[in-house]
């Protein structure tokens, strides 16, 4: 099928102004330089910061995780703005390149980054070639104690999960690789407790979006689920966030933190459009009326059992929706193959397609096994990312099991072509139910952490509110405007999830304004936001 299409555009504005005699001079006009107040830290005691969160407190971009997204990650932003007002070193756990990717004794578990290709996100290696992921989490570790203990994938539970960073625990999938690389001498010990055991002065904590995000990430097909917004302390999210401010706040530390943003309207979901049938394209266009044909005996079929609205019909003249599995559709596989059965007519319909009468049988089981809970796509579907790559290619899966049941090679791709003739599984799209799940939880999560930093008096930093902004028009900061478009708006890396540098950045100023109204200091008024502008929206291949 056609490949998603993604434009890079840049533009550079140049003004000269020129005066060449001293009367050309209106000083009505010159700008007064205003005398900024000198930088101070308020209430807060930066000496000693800490950062506990997930891939997106790591440093995580472009689906990976490597030395530059770390250098630009949002805490060490974050340090080295603290660092003019009495803050100490940071450290993070660095990876071994900019590949990017993990290995455990060598056998690769994570892929190399993400790079732009001309047309949209490519893997890096697609581009350079072959490379080597030489970060291994069993033979070069970085030593410790770490500053951002932000670890991929994490939840918020997993914070307080002992030998969560165990590389003995891994292969029952009890441990986390990025923080097995954190652990060192004391493979057992939680993120919380690494970061408790430093004293930290100040910390900052960005955590729950993986609490809806997995969900998300798997469109919702129950392999991974949302975080129960009730529970103790390692089991509900009210639980186990309370239990994290609990201690990090027990010394006296001073500290901001984030609630979750909405992850529908991240480019990972809006990317992908619901109807990406294109019938120009020429490998599917010549075959708009076969399709239709088929589907024409399986419209009647619906009319018949009085669900015309599952019929399936492609245009040729417009986009055209993907075929997708609605598991909260009512499953009427066995009344489709039923009236298939009791029809005249299907035996020679299924001649049609070279197969001899008595197989007819065979073929009603099929047709309603595979559409007795589909229907078309609608703009209220979201799609991840990943299945731009997957519609209109053929299902190998599928393709052996008909052949299995005596269908030829070539009759078999036919019906297994993904969006098409096999409808979309489940992990592909997120239904509007999915969607209502995640918006609940997100909601309730939000109150929790609200509810929380409010009590302990700490920052707060709605990120929530600021990818609302970027999705509904974009934020402008300095010369620059962010959008929550994938690869044009800058805000977001090319895995359609984490920011980019820039996006980084953009976070930082918000997390200091926030420091800023409650503690007193004044990065903003001093003038020592980040100027976003001075960060990357990508990284080129060549970077090694």
């Amino acid at each position: 099928m056609k490949n998603l299409k993604y434009i890079f555009f840049s533009s550079v504005a140049l003004a000269f102004v020129a005066c060449n005699d001293i009367e050309d001079v209106d000083m009505s006009d010159v700008d007064v330089v205003e005398q900024l107040p000198e930088l101070t830290s308020g209430s807060a005691d930066f000496s000693n910061y800490v950062s506990l969160g997930n891939s997106l407190t790591a440093g995580f971009t472009d689906n990976a995780l490597f030395q530059a997204g770390q250098t630009n990650s949002l805490p060490n932003l974050l340090s080295q703005k603290f660092a003019l007002v009495g803050g100490g070193d940071f450290s993070q756990p660095l990876t071994s390149d900019n590949f990017g990717g993990l290995a455990v004794a060598g056998n690769r578990i994570q892929d190399p980054r993400l790079v732009f290709g001309g047309a949209g996100p490519v893997p890096l290696e697609s581009v350079i070639g072959p490379v080597t992921v030489s970060t291994d989490i069993v033979l070069n570790n970085p030593a410790g104690p770490f500053n951002n203990l932000g670890v991929p994938g994490a939840k918020s539970f997993h914070l307080l999960a002992p030998g969560y960073g165990n590389l003995a625990n891994l292969e029952a999938g009890l441990a986390n690789p990025y923080f097995v690389r954190m652990t060192g001498a004391t493979p057992n010990a939680s993120v919380l407790e690494l970061a408790v055991v430093q004293a930290p002065s100040f910390f900052s904590l960005w955590g729950g979006e993986n609490d809806v995000l997995g969900f998300a990430l798997s469109g919702g097909d129950g392999t991974n689920p949302i975080t129960p917004v009730s529970g103790a302390p390692g089991v509900g999210f009210d639980g186990t966030y309370g239990a994290l401010i609990a201690s990090l706040t027990a010394g006296g530390a001073k500290g901001v933190v984030a609630n979750i943003p909405n992850v529908l309207k991240i480019p990972h979901f809006t990317t992908v459009p619901h109807n990406p049938l294109d019938p120009t394209n020429e490998s599917f266009g010549p075959l708009i009326p076969t399709l239709n044909g088929i589907f024409g005996q399986l419209n009647q079929v619906y009319a018949f059992l009085g669900v015309p609205e599952r019929s399936i019909e492609f245009s040729t003249s417009a986009a055209s929706e993907v075929v997708i599995r609605d598991e909260e559709l009512t499953d009427i596989s066995a009344q489709i193959e039923g009236v298939l059965n009791a029809s005249p007519t299907f035996p020679v319909f299924v001649q049609s397609f070279g197969l001899p009468a008595q197989a007819a049988p065979l073929v009603a089981n099929l047709l309603g096994s595979a559409y007795g809970q589909t229907r078309e796509a609608t703009v209220d579907d979201l799609f991840v990312l990943p299945s731009s790559t997957i519609i209109g290619t053929v299902n190998t899966v599928s393709v052996a099991a008909l052949m299995g049941l005596g269908l030829s090679q070539e009759l078999a791709g036919q019906f297994s072509v993904e969006g098409i003739t096999f409808p979309l599984a489940d992990k592909w799209v997120l239904l509007p139910s999915e969607q209502a799940e995640i918006a609940d939880a997100t909601a309730s999560f939000n109150a929790i952490i609200a509810a929380t930093a409010s009590q302990a008096g700490l920052a707060l930093v709605d990120t929530n509110g600021l990818l609302d902004q970027l999705a509904n028009g974009g934020i402008t900061s300095g010369d620059f405007t962010l959008t929550a478009n994938l690869v044009t708006g800058s805000a977001f890396s090319l895995d359609g999830v984490h920011p980019t540098a820039r996006g980084y950045a953009l976070i930082a100023n918000e997390f200091m304004k926030a420091i800023d109204a409650t503690y007193g200091s004044n990065f903003e008024d001093s003038g020592n936001l980040l100027n976003v502008g001075n960060y990357p929206t990508n990284y080129s291949p060549a970077l090694q």
